[in-house]
Formats: structure tokens, sequence, C-alpha cells
């Protein structure tokens, strides 16, 4: 299967977190965490992609399957380009089980769904600051009845076109490729696509029906990290790449 032949971006120790409690965002509270070196190195690996398949901006992340870690690695993620100096954006685009708003404490209702349909609203209000340094957010509300039609829309297109001219990078949080195709209309507007794996639950099967799909929609792949939960109790972290 060529797409396990891309260069993979190993990411062990990490625990999943449930859709309502958010993601855990290790690499702020500890940031001399093994873990959070990972995310480091995870980093370095997709800023030494975007030297071979050009620049980088806009960083789709998802999975095959639910549960398997994605948000909390695109949060994480996130927080370290912040730290690096980088001026970060991360957009909820998983519309159906968002997470964002709780992991980064963002009470505003005004979010992506609202932008979509609304096309007097302007950008500046749908754009949320952290409390953390360089980094904003998009998160998603309400749950639209359409997902996938507003994604795919002119639109969308438009505010990623807009979004690039202001920020570093932009990473999408967006639903498993397996489940809907949500993340599959938003392929051909990204620069690059990360598929996380979890070493415990993704199969052979779910892997090369996800590959499929990023081959037929010629996807930017950049490679995948995997997440091996097998291993969160050990007492060291383990980080390794290869093809």
């Amino acid at each position: 299967m060529k797409f396990l032949r891309k260069k993979s971006i190993r990411h062990d120790n990490l625990s999943n977190e449930t859709m309502l409690k958010g993601a855990r965002l290790i690499a702020e509270i500890e940031p001399k965490n093994p873990v959070t070196e990972q995310f480091r190195t995870i980093r370095t690996n997709i800023d030494f992609a975007s030297v071979t398949k050009g620049k980088v901006t806009t960083l789709l992340i998802s999975s095959a399957l639910p549960s398997e870690g994605k948000s909390t690695i695109t949060a994480n993620l996130g927080v370290v380009y912040a730290q690096q100096g980088k001026k970060v954006l991360i957009v909820n685009a998983d519309l159906r089980r968002p997470t964002v708003a709780t992991t980064f404490g963002i009470t505003n209702n005004y979010g992506l769904t609202n932008y979509l349909v609304d096309v007097g609203s302007a950008i500046d209000k749908t754009i949320q600051h952290t409390s953390i340094k360089n980094l904003d957010t998009i998160i998603s509300r309400p749950i639209p009845p359409n997902p996938s039609e507003l994604l795919g829309s002119s639109r969308m297109t438009e505010l990623i076109q807009t979004l690039k001219l202001q920020y570093d990078i932009i990473l999408f949080d967006v639903p498993p490729f397996l489940i809907v195709t949500d993340a599959q209309v938003l392929l051909d507007k990204m620069d690059g696509v990360v598929l996380t794996i979890d070493g415990g639950k993704t199969t052979k099967n779910d892997l090369q029906r996800t590959s499929e799909i990023l081959k037929i929609a010629k996807a930017p792949v950049i490679g995948f990290i995997y997440n091996d939960r097998n291993n969160r109790n050990s007492d060291h972290s383990h980080y390794g790449y290869g093809y």
C-alpha cells in the first residue's frame, strides 16, 4: 500500500480524549513532558515536508475511524507551533462532533457554521482568540443538517484563501474519512494531509480503504501519526519515523 510507504511520525503514550471532555493540552500544561517533545518532533517533520512538497499552510488532520486521537493531536500540534512563534489557527471543521470550543474554553456560540450560512457575516467575527499566545480558533457551532455541503461550498473556499493570508499555519480538525464525506470535500483545498492511526484500533483494511480515498482525490499526503495508546503506561516514551 503506497500510502504506508510515506514517512510516518510515531506518537506514543498519548491518551485519547472524549468529545465532551475536549482534548488534553499537554503541550501547554507540561512543556517538559516527553510527549510534548514528540509533538515538537511531529512539527519538525511537517516542516521538513514543506521543503520537498512546497509550503504547507493548510493542514488537514483526520483518521480512518472515530476516537483515534485526531482532535487531541491537532490541538497540541497547534500549541507547539504557537510556542515556536508561528501565527496559528485551528479550524474545527468537524461540524458533527466538535471538540475545539471545549478544549480551549471558548464560550462564544458563533462559529464556522454561522459564517458559512450567513453570507453577510464577517470573518473577524468567526475567529476566536485563545489564552495561548499566537493561537486562534474557529469553532464549529451549531451542528448543521448538511455539513459536507457547507464545507464544500465556494464560501468555504474563499474563507480558506483569506485565512491563508493571515496565518502561518492553519490546522483543520475534520471527521474521520470512513464515516462521512466531510473530510473528502476539503482535500483539494489543502496543502497537506496527515492521517492519525490508533495502534490498538486501526486495522489494515481501514488503512487500505482510507488510502484509496486519498489516492482517488490525489490528496497531498505528508504521512501518518502513529498514536500508540497501548504503551501509555510505559515508563518511557518512544518516537520514531521511517518508511
